[in-house]
């Protein structure tokens, strides 16, 4: 079979997966597991991926790996991955395959991601005397705030991998274009922690109290003058402090205040330096109204997610079948994806799913978050194609 005629057979078998690939996403979806739960879906993954002649390992707890050897002797080994976990959101959306477990949904896409991997699985296994080399397929779980690519690295499942490839469902890009971008993609996620602590007392009587929302107020606004004024204004970096907490009482002044927050940004030596900046800014202003303080990360930091240049052009260039494909817009969003590209060559893709007369609108992690689902199989292709077109570079 001629390389052009393989590449029809691999999008027509991928549009004739879709069925299968929705119903899988909604029983994903159905039946939510939080980061490093994933232990119904583990075990789903894993008994397709063995029916399939797939070899496989269990991977950061509740993770999957999938390799397969296909035709041909030696040649080069690609990975593919997909995020298996969902948030602490209640979903309000009023649909068919609404999550069933209360407070947990798949509010990102992940039950998307993994629906088109494992339609990717199937397509592979079938066509594999095709492939020369092999395919490494990395169901991932906690995704959201657990760092489990960091700990699918750690454990050395992908060290001899030559190039890795990881889909997006993207509710800011119209539904069915794909995207990407060479270079920063996705900004360095931290989530710090500050804690203040005083001496508590009556609203009525502050000069009996080191009151600790003093310096927290300081604190606060300071962190935001580093933006404008310790950054270059051309480094894109964001610092938000969405969670303060303090007093329960309106006339209590507490004994300690804590607060959480994010900085993001797409320079990793920029993000150092305002990491020791923020630390002395709380230290001092503590210090100045007679307090103590403490500044520190409550989950792993994420790297900024950065493409291979030379992979986005091979992308570029392999999906044409279903492309075109367009550039991806800068996001500060964070993705763990991004411990895999620090070490090893790879690309990471938006598929679009925007469609306002479904209503499908909503952003990520939103209670009323959704997918176009007519638009799956092109993951399912987008996969495929990638690891065949990939492996025929050998």
């Amino acid at each position: 079979m001629s390389e052009y005629n393989l590449e029809d057979k691999i999008v027509e078998s991928a549009k004739k997966s879709q069925e299968f690939v929705v119903e899988k996403r909604r029983d994903f979806h159905r039946h939510p597991e939080v980061k490093f739960e994933e232990k119904r879906t583990a075990e789903i993954v894993e008994t397709f991926l063995k029916d399939w002649g797939y070899e496989t390992k269990r991977a950061a707890g509740t993770g999957v790996i999938g390799v397969l050897e296909c035709g041909g002797v030696g040649g080069r080994i690609v990975a593919l991955g997909a995020d298996i976990d969902a948030l602490n959101v209640e979903e309000e959306n009023d649909v068919p395959y609404k999550s069933v477990i209360s407070g947990k949904m798949h509010a990102c896409g992940h039950d998307a991601h993994t629906a088109m991997l494992l339609g990717a699985a199937k397509l592979i296994s079938d066509l594999r005397d095709s492939f020369n080399g092999t395919v490494k397929l990395v169901f991932q779980p906690g995704e959201e705030g657990g760092a489990g690519a960091k700990k699918v690295l750690e454990e050395g499942h992908l060290d001899d991998v030559d190039a890795i490839f990881g889909i997006h469902v993207w509710v800011e890009v119209p539904s069915g274009v794909l995207a990407t971008r060479k270079g920063p993609m996705m900004a360095s996620s931290d989530g710090f922690e500050i804690r203040i602590a005083g001496k508590g007392g009556h609203a009525a009587h502050p000069h009996l109290a080191n009151d600790p929302t003093a310096p927290a107020a300081d604190i606060y606004n300071a962190f935001h003058k580093l933006v404008s004024r310790a950054a270059n204004p051309f480094s894109p970096v964001v610092i938000t402090l969405p969670m303060v907490k303090a007093s329960d009482g309106y006339n209590v002044i507490p004994e300690s205040v804590e607060i959480r927050g994010t900085l993001r940004t797409f320079d990793s030596n920029l993000r150092d330096r305002l990491m020791k900046r923020m630390q002395s800014i709380a230290e001092r202003y503590a210090e100045g109204w007679g307090c103590s303080s403490s500044f520190g990360l409550f989950r792993a930091p994420y790297p900024p997610l950065v493409n291979d240049s030379s992979l986005v052009d091979f992308v570029t260039e392999a999906l044409q079948a279903i492309g075109p494909i367009v550039e991806a817009e800068m996001t500060m969003g964070g993705e763990d994806f991004a411990f895999y590209t620090q070490k090893i060559p790879g690309a990471f893709l938006q598929l679009g799913i925007r469609n306002e007369e479904k209503n499908i609108v909503f952003p990520h992690h939103h209670p009323k978050f959704d997918v176009d689902e007519d638009v799956l199989w092109k993951g399912v292709a987008a996969y495929a194609l990638l690891a065949y077109k990939y492996l025929q570079l050998s």
